[in-house]
């Protein structure tokens, strides 16, 4: 199995610049680049998002589910950062780039290492909007 890296950030990060660093030559690659979304949940605009994590564990439970998810696909060198703070709309949240020596294999654990990073991952996340905070209970559907 190759290389798994995994960072939760609390600095802004250019999603091209780092993957100009980390590319590889692996015959194919699934890159996901998440941004802020401009509105809340129920609609309203959204000032800014503000996630928190348990660090440490945050990246251990993360590195130990990509792992896991390289080896069933037998994909490749994988490459995750999720940003942590406050955070503006439009700027990115989430890097998720898995190499494989083929597009299904990248794109199967692309798409599962992404599930698990909304659903499971040990990230809070709340919503500000017209001054206020209001901490999310459930993540946003497909």
């Amino acid at each position: 199995m190759t290389g798994c890296r995994v960072e939760v950030c609390p600095d802004p990060f250019d999603p091209w610049q780092q993957l100009a660093l980390w590319c590889g030559d692996a015959a194919a690659a699934a890159i996901f680049i998440g941004r802020v979304r401009p509105t809340t949940m129920d609609g309203r605009p959204l000032e800014a998002l503000e996630l928190e994590h348990f660090p440490g564990l945050c990246e251990r439970q993360i590195t130990a589910m990509a792992q896991r998810l390289q080896q069933e696909h037998q994909a490749g060198p994988i490459l995750v950062l999720h940003r942590v703070g406050k955070l503006a709309p439009g700027e990115p949240i989430v890097l998720v780039a898995v190499q494989a020596d083929r597009r299904g294999a990248a794109q199967r654990c692309s798409a599962a290492l992404l599930e698990h990073l909304k659903h499971q991952a040990p990230f809070w996340k709340r919503e500000w909007c017209a001054g206020q905070g209001t901490w999310l209970v459930a993540n946003t559907p497909l």
